[in-house]
């Protein structure tokens, strides 16, 4: 006989007083019990045709079996979760944030603190991504303690800091996060001392933002990206230009921070990228999407926007989209026209089977502190701007980020897998939009308590 699920009185109580410490705890699921998920449509996320009236059981915390109903064998004394009418998908993996910087409307590296990071881990868990990248703008032993520590909420891989030109890294409160360096033997010395704290990924800076900065120099990128090798970490660029994007593929870079944006690509990169299948690209379009949308995007609307933001955030993020254009109309007419190469390039590279990941560079200067709804976002500006199919952005979203980073567990739902998928309201095969209309999310096989964590920030007013 089956078993339902009921919430008993005593863990309702145990959430409020928890709520009330602020702390907000996984609805866990007990050791050795077998859940089986039934009736929903699963989207697999590995490209293939998605299971229509699906069923997949998990047992501590991973997929057992998946399949169809009446196909998966369901053994005696399993609990039953009835999703008929729902979609499942596998949770999102975000491979570009800047975490910690950013506070409600702040931006300052005042913010980043412990209790600041974990914050962000569990906004990124609502919204269903799984695991994020800090890349390159981590400061001292924090994010390492962290990434330690780091249970419930998503899964929280850092790059620590990244290497510029002294001075000429990220912008703004981040700047002084990274290395600078000025000679082979200093950056070799860094990556040795980075090396050390095991981070996930190096990441570079090789721009010169307009003119502004000196940008990082190839023998000082080539000695980083040397020197991380023979410590198996590999290295990220962040770049704009097609010229430096080829110089580093030569100097051995395994992947790019975001797209080629100062020309189209051409058949010389593409050569470059066939003899080396591994190298991935992110094209971080929420970055940019104040130069790739004209008018006002219809999601500004979106009720998970404005269940889970202040009304300060919502204002700041609405004007972004009314620009004065006068004021620098130059810089205005620069940034819509790469935001335009870019869509162009996403489209090409993808085409010829170059890995694309999903990066959204939120938390950063552009990327706001829209923490797992931009992710959702970058989604959607895949299918309506670049032009792929909701599938493809699916599984960029989805098994090629988690590729990426080498999170073998993450990605698809199959067998041996961790329990980490997105139960929908509707299908985003049918409108990507759909992504957002999120009824449940489960990492690690456990529930995350979406309302508690949504009581929690209004309660905090953020």
């Amino acid at each position: 006989m089956s078993k339902t699920i009921r919430t008993p009185f005593c863990l309702l109580v145990a959430v409020l007083v928890l709520l009330a410490t602020d702390v907000v705890p996984a609805v866990g699921q007990i050791p050795g019990i077998i859940t089986v998920f039934e009736g929903a449509r699963l989207i697999p996320g590995d490209g293939s045709a998605p299971i229509e009236n699906s069923a997949f059981m998990v047992v501590n915390g991973v997929f057992t079996a998946v399949g169809q109903q009446g196909v998966v064998t369901i053994p005696p004394g399993a609990v039953h979760v009835d999703l008929t009418g729902k979609t499942v998908m596998p949770t999102l993996v975000d491979d570009h944030i800047h975490i910690g910087y950013r506070k409600g409307t702040s931006f300052s590296a005042d913010n980043y603190t412990r209790e600041n990071l974990l914050d962000i881990l569990d906004r990124f868990a609502y919204f269903g991504i799984a695991a994020i990248l800090e890349t390159g703008t981590g400061r001292g032993d924090l994010p390492y303690k962290v990434r330690a520590e780091a249970h419930t909420g998503a899964r929280y891989l850092t790059s620590g800091s990244g290497f510029g030109m002294p001075d000429a890294g990220p912008g703004g409160a981040m700047r002084d996060a990274i290395y600078g360096v000025t000679t082979e033997a200093q950056a070799r010395e860094y990556v040795r001392e980075l090396a050390a704290n095991k981070p996930d990924m190096v990441k570079i800076w090789v721009d010169d933002r307009n003119g502004t900065v000196e940008k990082l120099r190839p023998d000082l990128y080539r000695a980083i990206i040397d020197e991380a090798h023979r410590h198996n970490l590999k290295v990220m660029a962040h770049i704009v230009d097609l010229a430096d994007v080829k110089d580093l593929l030569r100097a051995g870079v395994d992947g790019f921070a975001h797209m080629v944006r100062d020309k189209d690509v051409d058949d010389e990169l593409l050569a470059l990228l066939r003899a080396r299948p591994n190298v991935f690209f992110l094209e971080t379009l929420w970055g940019e999407r104040r130069a790739i949308y004209t008018s006002r995007p219809v999601w500004l609307d979106d009720p998970i926007l404005r269940d889970t933001y202040t009304a300060d955030d919502l204002k700041q993020l609405a004007g972004q989209f009314s620009p004065d254009l006068a004021a620098n109309p130059q810089a205005v007419a620069r940034a819509r026209t790469m935001a335009a190469t870019s869509l162009r390039n996403t489209a090409k590279l993808y085409a010829a089977g170059v890995t694309l990941g999903l990066g959204t560079d939120t938390g950063g200067m552009n990327g706001g502190q829209f923490f797992g709804f931009g992710s959702h976002i970058e989604l959607e500006l895949l299918v309506t701007q670049a032009g792929l199919t909701p599938m493809q952005a699916l599984t960029i979203g989805t098994r090629n980020s988690a590729a990426i980073l080498g999170l073998d567990q993450l990605g698809t739902v199959a067998p041996g897998k961790s329990a980490d998928f997105i139960v929908l309201d509707a299908n985003p095969l049918d409108n990507i939009s759909n992504t957002r209309r999120i009824t449940k999310v489960y990492l690690r096989g456990e529930e995350i308590p979406r309302a508690a964590l949504k009581a929690k920030w209004a309660a905090l007013g953020r």
